[in-house]
């Protein structure tokens, strides 16, 4: 999330009430004040490290190989921000929302070798890459409270699926490529579609909908269910494909941006706005 829910006094006071009787179920990976409040995009590489966004300043990429132990792995061009970062076929892609691109890096050599640009985009926020590499982005415009859904082939054409949304935030596809997932933060909604074969989108069905707090990154498992971050409440949703909760996480902060999964599935990893943070759950019942 690169620019913030307006969340009132009184739901943060309420979900503090909340987490002071529940208590954490997640301990810090990275510690408070490694990353700025810009923290974001967490992925596990093909090299098994996490990376996230804007550790120790804005503008970068950060590398974390173990608790406690990340270093700036990239610094960005000037003009560009990272906000959510996705691997595919070894390479990195960077949700670059200040430049209005998406950027491919080669890791191998630090360096960007192609950028999706389109300045008709009000900041690209996250992404959800397919099997082909299509780019789906979400591209909201936090000062209307509204969003787009951009398609983007590997060659760097551009389709607007859909226009005039809520403030579109969290995407992610199913393991087999066949739904595409989309939520809209401050109207607390979550969209799914059917992925068509010609990478457009059909079949658009409310999956679910909540009456507090906002949404942000998602990620789904290998079985189909779907990890929503909540944004002000201070929890990760384990939501099952038909859109029922299966569980909730709750978080030592209340601002979670997003989510990553473990390369084993076992392990989550939630990056926390205000603390600068990243923690880590256990994804095990």
């Amino acid at each position: 999330m690169a620019n913030f829910i307006r969340t009132s006094l009184l739901t943060l006071a309420i979900a503090g009430n909340t987490m002071a009787s529940t208590g954490s179920e997640t301990s810090d990976w990275m510690r408070e004040g490694s990353f700025t409040n810009g923290v974001e995009g967490p992925v596990v590489g093909p090299d098994g490290s996490l990376y996230a966004v804007n550790f120790a300043r804005q503008g970068t990429i950060g590398r974390i190989t173990g608790k406690d132990r990340g270093e700036v792995w990239l610094q960005l061009p000037e003009g560009s921000t990272g906000n959510s970062l996705r691997f595919h076929d070894g390479f990195m892609y960077v949700a670059d929302y200040t430049g209005h691109n998406v950027l491919k890096i080669d890791p191998a050599r630090k360096k960007i070798i192609q950028k999706f640009h389109n300045p008709k985009m009000h900041q690209p926020n996250d992404i959800a890459i397919a099997g082909n590499g299509t780019i789906y982005a979400s591209d909201p415009d936090w000062s209307t409270d509204s969003g787009q859904l951009w398609r983007i082939t590997p060659e760097g054409e551009f389709t607007l699926l859909e226009k005039s949304m809520g403030t579109t935030n969290g995407i992610e596809l199913s393991p087999d490529g066949r739904k595409l997932y989309l939520n809209e933060s401050v109207q607390r909604r979550v969209w799914v579609y059917d992925v068509l074969d010609n990478g457009n989108l059909g079949n658009k069905q409310l999956l679910m909908k909540f009456d507090d707090f906002g949404l942000d990154g998602m990620q789904s498992d290998s079985e189909g269910n779907l990890y929503i971050t909540r944004y002000g409440a201070g929890v990760v949703l384990k939501v099952s494909p038909a859109g029922e909760v299966i569980s909730s996480i709750r978080l030592t902060g209340q601002h979670p941006t997003n989510i990553a999964l473990g390369t084993d599935g076992r392990t989550g990893y939630v990056t926390m706005q205000t603390r600068g943070a990243i923690e880590q759950f256990s994804t095990a019942p």
